[in-house]
């Protein structure tokens, strides 16, 4: 993992060298601490002179000491210090060290964005270059070093989970990880198992894991800060280990990834974790539905009909359509503890990346609550967007046998997946967040974000608990 190290700008103790550039009027400015002339000037030469991008890394030798390495990072009114840091650490890779002589607006975003761009997913292979080994931060800011260093890690720890392999993370793995970690960190743990999902009447996490050898579990998760009184904020995330689309099944192109189903139960469990760690003051209860949606004997089938703790009755018209069924047990549980604020987040719908691409998340709920958590989200620099629950959607809901179906109109999917689970929320403030897209770049990577697993919406969620609404 690439070393963060705070430390008064020396030059002449520094190997390597990076600085932040600006282009204005095709010619480039160079903002740093370095007080050689030379240096600097050499800098401004070598990118006037080079066919340099607008924004990325360019490497350059140090035009006074050709030993030595200078990353020269090209910005623009657009580029976040995140992303810039993060495009930094990636190109950096297999460098020992690199001292920053530019003065940093944002700390804490400077470390998170290094730290989150310097990923790489080893578990299965050697990366092809080591990480970076060391930054080093011209800053006496610890408490702001500390703050990105825990997002970070936590963001890589969602991605490390989101990237396993199926047959190494099922539910009960799973809720094994989650119960270890988040006791580590001091939260409290429940984990619901086979006998004691009968008894609370987990109807959909019962049902999507009937054709699963590996059975479903429930795992709630509390932290509660000394002397924190009042409401509590609920996380519920889908955490389906893969999914097949049971006998609804998926065709084989869009079968793989789908061990990427559990994003959501990923970014809640290291949402916790981060806020236990950072000493946030809010009492929040976590609930991660784990199943695994398979094909077997024993599966459940299209038409069977399913009855929740609360006595609602769902028809079974589409077993792909299984993350809102686990959901809806998480959700109940949540608003039955009276939680004032319920958020979901979940790997929902492709209609998602139909509506809004693959990087933007589509947020939906109680219309304040869901257009503050959206407002959060583009504070954070996470790309959102408020979706409408539209009324007229809801009767392609209904069931001639059931009080409703799980799967409605095709057209607007996104939202009526949204109002299904609307069916199991009694709170004042709701917020559904589908990641389906956004929870994994299946391109290039770009600034902070890897190619893989992005641990995307932990730092919005975070920051709906962060902020008193």
């Amino acid at each position: 993992m690439t070393q963060i190290i705070s430390q008064e700008f020396n030059q002449d103790l520094a190997r390597h060298l990076a600085v932040f550039a600006h282009k204005a009027d095709e010619s480039f400015s160079v903002d740093t601490l370095i007080d050689d002339s030379d240096v600097v000037a050499g800098i401004e030469t070598a990118l006037a002179t080079l066919d340099a991008p607008k924004t990325g890394v360019v490497r350059l030798v140090n035009p006074t000491d050709t030993s030595k390495v200078v990353f020269v990072v090209l910005r623009d009114d657009k580029t976040t210090t995140r992303d810039a840091f993060g495009d930094l650490a990636r190109i950096a890779a297999g460098v020992d060290e690199v001292v920053v002589a530019t003065e940093i607006d944002d700390v804490a975003e400077a470390v998170e964005g290094t730290l989150t761009g310097a990923y790489v997913f080893s578990e299965y292979k050697e990366p092809k270059k080591t990480p970076l080994g060391a930054l080093v931060l011209p800053t006496d800011d610890d408490e702001a070093l500390t703050r990105g260093q825990i997002i970070a890690e936590q963001i890589n720890r969602t991605r490390d989970l989101v990237n396993l392999a199926p047959n190494d993370l099922v539910p009960e793995t799973f809720a094994q990880i989650a119960e270890d970690e988040a006791t580590a960190a001091g939260l409290s743990v429940k984990v619901y198992r086979e006998e004691e999902l009968e008894e609370i009447g987990a109807a959909g996490l019962i049902h999507v894991g009937r054709g699963s050898a590996n059975p479903s579990r429930l795992v709630r998760i509390e932290w509660s800060p000394e002397g924190v009184e009042g409401e509590t904020t609920a996380l519920v995330g889908k955490g389906i280990t893969f999914d097949t689309g049971g006998y609804s099944l998926k065709p084989s192109n869009a079968m793989t990834e789908m061990k990427t189903d559990m994003a959501g139960a990923a970014t809640v469990l290291n949402t916790l974790i981060a806020a236990a760690r950072l000493g946030v003051q809010k009492k929040t209860v976590g609930w991660l539905c784990l199943a695994e949606n398979m094909v077997s004997g024993t599966a459940g089938h299209p038409d069977d009909v399913i009855v929740y703790r609360n006595g609602t009755s769902v028809e079974i018209n589409n077993t792909d359509a299984e993350g809102r069924l686990v959901l809806a047990d998480g959700l109940l549980m949540a608003s039955e503890e009276k939680s004032t604020k319920i958020i979901d987040i979940a790997t929902l719908t492709g209609a998602q990346m139909v509506a809004l691409g693959e990087r933007t998340t589509g947020i939906m709920g109680t219309d304040d609550y869901a257009a503050t958590i959206t407002d959060i989200a583009t504070r954070v620099g996470e790309d959102a967007w408020h979706m409408p629950l539209p009324e007229h959607l809801r009767e392609s809901l209904d069931s001639d046998v059931a009080d409703l179906q799980n799967s409605g109109s095709r057209f607007g999917g996104m939202l009526t997946a949204g109002l299904f689970l609307k069916e199991f929320v009694d709170a004042p403030n709701w917020a559904h967040i589908d990641i389906a897209g956004p929870s994994f770049n299946r391109s290039k990577p770009r600034g902070a974000t890897p190619k893989g697993a992005t641990g995307v919406m932990l730092r919005t969620m975070l920051g709906a608990l962060e902020t008193d609404v």
